[in-house]
């Protein structure tokens, strides 16, 4: 464990490299300035590119949505003022707030909205279905468009904010009308804070100002939803990969807020009166380690069985989130505690059995070549998965080549569907917010299309997909649950990852932080800092 005198001159290193000054906490901040250190450094600006939670975070600031969805995950509308549907449930109309503006100072209209959706719908997975119902979008004037359905569909509203509530985001018709597959070149929304292009620093420091221009709604902030009410002037991301560094300036004041902090660290804030441990996330969520199905040896069932039987979830949660009283085991893949938390047939990968794991690997097509393993250094508890897994892999028989960057830099690589000896890769882990993984309807994990446009690792299984296409348009609470159960075993039986357990995720801000809102991504309005 690393001690207060050691947190004290790393701070201090730290003040010295970036130009602070050595003065008493109270005197370094500037009262409408919030320091964040953010859990990793965001190299994917565009929603539409990656739905990895540091871009979300960016989003969040940068772009509004259509509708989001509040703290109870009910889709509330935002940028929408007004909206009907036909009485067969096939026409929407929509009519945008008066006064959304860009940050450039252009009006939104309907032009940018639509171009947007027409992108998003192309590049968000979960939102195929949605997408395949559409007969088209067109607008009625600068503030209304019509949408038109080829059969009803219950998720209309929920989905316009994107699959993860962020995906939506509005941009530009400049930006929208770029390639789907291309990152935007410039980030201009109308969200709440404007991102600060001049200041900007890759591996340093990213800054966003607030938004004059935006006008919030009228309704308290829950979740993503309500008036996004910005009560600071600025919001400065450190990037520090060095966790003892981010602790020690969280301490002596010379940052405000860390997001998703190392959970091993955290009996050295435990008793300091100047520090709150919160949550931000409403839900818990899990932790996975996920193939690439595209290439050997994971694209044999055999060899993902051979992984999953060796798998011991307390293994990966001790070395990675520390203390049990944060995590506990589980086999849902719709996360336990959840509506959908079921965990049937999971029964036989409940033990690690290495010997069974050893049997399996030579009955599959495995040839010995390396598997490539990659992963986030900087993020302790990817670091630590990655580990645990190297071990668990040799054990079996695997050759093992585990390569681990900057987690922006592999959020960026697992995207590819370049051979894994070519830039691409075989297995890496990863988390994301439970509220978006407690459904089949917005989950992206558990998306097994054969197009190859669902979740990076393209799992393959029209039998599982099958069920969750029957399962989003039934009605039916009492059909639904039965469809979980059984959509539920098949995914144990075909594994397109393996559930490594749940957690819980602690933030840390100093006590003169206030007003954080629980929401499925940390976001920045609301909050106060005195």
């Amino acid at each position: 464990m690393i001690s207060r005198r050691q947190f004290t001159q790393t701070a201090l290193s730290f003040a010295a490299a970036c130009g602070l000054p050595a003065l008493p906490a109270q005197a370094q901040s500037v009262a409408k300035v919030l320091r964040v250190v953010p859990q990793a450094e965001p190299l994917v600006f565009d929603p539409h590119q990656s739905q990895a939670n540091v871009t979300s975070v960016h989003a969040a600031m940068v772009y509004d949505t259509l509708f989001s969805w509040d703290a109870d995950m009910v889709p509330q509308p935002q940028m929408v003022e007004t909206w009907t549907k036909s009485d067969d449930r096939l026409t929407y109309t929509f009519t945008l707030r008066p006064g959304l503006t860009f940050h450039d100072g252009s009006p939104v209209t309907t032009r940018d909205v639509i171009a947007t959706l027409k992108r998003m719908f192309i590049r968000d997975t979960q939102n195929q279905i949605f997408a395949s119902l559409l007969v088209g979008m067109e607008p009625v004037d600068a503030r209304t468009f019509t949408l038109k359905l080829k059969a009803p569909f219950n998720y209309v509203e929920f989905l316009l904010g994107g699959s993860n509530g962020i995906a939506g985001s509005i941009m530009r018709e400049k930006e929208a009308l770029t390639d789907p597959f291309t990152p935007i070149k410039e980030i201009v929304g109308s969200g709440p804070f404007k991102f600060n292009t001049a200041e900007y620093r890759a591996g340093s420091k990213i800054v966003y100002d607030k938004f004059a221009a935006y006008i919030p709604r009228k309704e308290p902030a829950s979740g993503f939803a309500g008036g996004k009410l910005v009560k600071l002037d600025r919001v400065e991301l450190n990037i520090m990969p060095d966790a003892a560094i981010a602790f020690g300036a969280l301490q002596n004041g010379e940052v405000d807020f860390l997001d998703g902090p190392s959970l091993d660290l955290l009996p050295t804030v435990a008793n300091n009166s100047n520090i709150v441990i919160g949550e931000v996330w409403p839900i818990e969520t899990y932790a996975v380690l996920r193939f690439n199905h595209l290439f050997p040896p994971f694209n044999d069932l055999k060899a993902r069985q051979a992984v999953a039987h060796a798998v011991n979830q307390a293994d990966y949660m001790a070395a990675a989130y520390g203390d049990q009283k944060y995590w506990r085991e589980c086999y849902g893949y719709w996360v336990c505690g959840s509506p959908n938390g079921t965990e049937n047939g999971s029964d036989a990968f409940r033990k690690p059995d290495l010997d069974k794991a050893r049997q399996l690997l030579k009955e599959s097509s495995y040839d010995g070549r390396p598997v490539v393993l990659i992963g986030g250094s900087d993020i302790p508890a990817y670091q630590a998965m990655s580990m645990v897994t190297v071990d668990i892999l040799k054990k079996v028989g695997f050759n093992v080549d585990l390569q681990l960057t900057d987690w922006g830099t592999a959020a960026a690589r697992r995207a590819k569907k370049d051979p894994p000896d070519k830039g691409g890769w075989n297995i890496f882990h990863t988390s994301a917010n439970g509220a978006q993984l407690a459904s089949p309807l917005t989950s992206p994990s558990t998306i097994t299309t054969c197009d190859g446009k669902n979740f990076v690792g393209w799992p393959c299984d029209q039998v599982e997909e099958d069920m969750r296409i029957e399962y989003i348009r039934e009605s039916d609470p009492v059909k639904q649950k039965a469809l979980i159960e059984k959509m539920h075993a098949r995914l144990w039986e075909f594994l397109p990852y393996i559930p490594l357990g749940q957690f819980k995720q602690p933030f840390l801000w100093r006590k003169n932080v206030t007003g954080v809102v629980k929401a499925n991504t940390l976001v920045y309005w609301n909050i106060e800092k005195t």
